[in-house]
């Protein structure tokens, strides 16, 4: 008997009746399809519900079908979706839950998981036949493409980004890059078309948020800046002045590098030339398991002449393994005009960033990542609170955002060598000294 004749025989009734606004999303026949909701909507259930149908009627025995539910973070997986995934599989005959594992087992041996995209590499290896990416905006872009995708190419696996908007970033692109793609569903939902939340509802909550608020949690607005965003607004401006642009390389100036290092996660590093009062910035780079070697000859192989490198203050602690410093490694790799950002207060470096950005030009392609990483880097919020906390959420902003930390908080002491010696920099070019 297999899964369907299995509920129909029973009379087996999932307690949920899907709202209407995502009969779309049920009904669909695309592979993959993206969810723009306001809050309060019903994405997380009807997209717990769409796993469990799918789990129930794949017919395939060997290996037994397998789904997934990403969000940003376990805790978010947990708190979010894990209720209602036991909620609406236990009317399932025969569903065992797996409580440490935050997985369901259903009928024929299909199972629907919870992840944390914090560690998506867990999912590196698997195969699923779908998945659901909630709050996509809030996820390393990296996910999907690298580890994501490719777990469901066994099987023809479908996927389902669900999220309410948080500025213009990677998530948007998605959405627009959808929008022209006929293999895509794309629905966007705001409160002011879905009828699913009262007109005082809304108009309560309109008295109780700001306009930015309201319109990226409630009308689904992109433009809107992001709830504590430290610069947002700086980065809006950038754009709208037409900074964030193509920026070519000037091979006259020369290329500063300011880097956050990693140790189990990333290392990112942004290229940028000081032109008068104009800091071009011209290229950024972060990947995360390398050796410093790997950052040293990725920095050699770009056609840019150095002026230096600058690193974070702690770059000068040194291992108990090697007892030797990072700053020391670098030197030994042959990395010349090393820099340490002096030592300064997380909230007094942000400040030197503001500062810094009206000055910036940024290229738009090089730095793609870099520049979603400003735009979304934010305060840590305080749900219960509504406040936001005195620290900015650790996520995978953070290492774009700490490396230009640093760059704003280092310029001053490289500052001086803009105004450099023509004819030494031309020697420094024939004797191969520049990186």
């Amino acid at each position: 008997m297999d899964a369907i004749e299995q509920i129909r025989r029973s009379r087996v009734r999932l307690p949920s009746r899907p709202r209407d606004i995502f009969e779309p999303l049920h009904e669909r026949n695309e592979r993959w399809a993206v969810v723009v909701a306001h809050r309060r909507a019903g994405k997380t259930v009807a997209c717990v519900n769409e796993l469990i149908k799918a789990a129930l009627t794949n017919k395939r025995a060997d290996p037994p079908p397998r789904y997934a539910y990403v969000a940003p973070t376990n805790g978010q997986a947990k708190d979010v979706a894990w209720g209602y995934l036991k909620h609406y599989a236990r009317s399932v005959p025969g569903c065992e839950v797996r409580e440490v594992e935050l997985t369901i087992k259903l009928p024929k041996g299909g199972l629907v998981r919870l992840y944390g995209a914090d560690a998506y590499d867990r999912l590196r290896g698997l195969y699923l036949d779908g998945v659901v990416i909630d709050e996509p905006a809030d996820i390393d872009p990296r996910a999907w493409p690298e580890v994501i995708r490719p777990t469901l190419a066994d099987h023809s696996g479908w996927a389902i980004f669900i999220g309410t908007p948080k500025g213009p970033g990677h998530f948007r692109n998605l959405v627009l890059e959808a929008e022209r793609d006929p293999a895509w569903l794309v629905m966007r939902l705001p409160a002011s078309r879905t009828g699913v939340l009262g007109a005082d509802e809304l108009a309560d909550a309109q008295r109780a948020m700001s306009a930015e608020q309201y319109l990226q949690e409630f009308e689904c607005s992109f433009e809107a800046a992001v709830v504590g965003s430290y610069y947002g607004k700086a980065m809006a401006e950038a754009d709208s002045q037409g900074r964030i642009t193509r920026v070519p390389y000037d091979p006259i100036a020369q290329v500063w590098t300011a880097w956050d290092l990693g140790i189990a996660d990333a290392t990112a590093i942004w290229f940028t030339q000081l032109v008068g009062r104009e800091v071009r910035v011209l290229d950024y780079y972060e990947t995360c398991g390398a050796d410093l070697g790997h950052y040293v000859r990725e920095i050699v192989r770009r056609p840019y002449v150095y002026g230096g490198h600058i690193v974070p203050h702690d770059a000068q602690a040194r291992e108990l393994g090697t007892g030797k410093s990072r700053l020391e490694v670098l030197a030994t790799l042959g990395l010349r005009g090393i820099t340490v950002a002096p030592a300064h207060r997380v909230e007094d470096g942000i400040n030197a960033v503001r500062m810094l950005l009206p000055r910036c030009w940024i290229d738009k392609e090089r730095c793609e990542r870099g520049i979603d990483a400003m735009r979304l880097y934010r305060a840590d919020y305080d749900a219960r609170g509504e406040t936001l906390r005195p620290r900015p959420v650790h996520d995978w902003t953070s290492h774009g955002a700490d490396a230009f930390r640093y760059l704003a908080m280092g310029l001053d002491g490289v500052a001086g060598v803009v105004n450099f010696d023509v004819a030494k920099f031309m020697r420094g070019m024939r004797a191969g000294d520049w990186y």
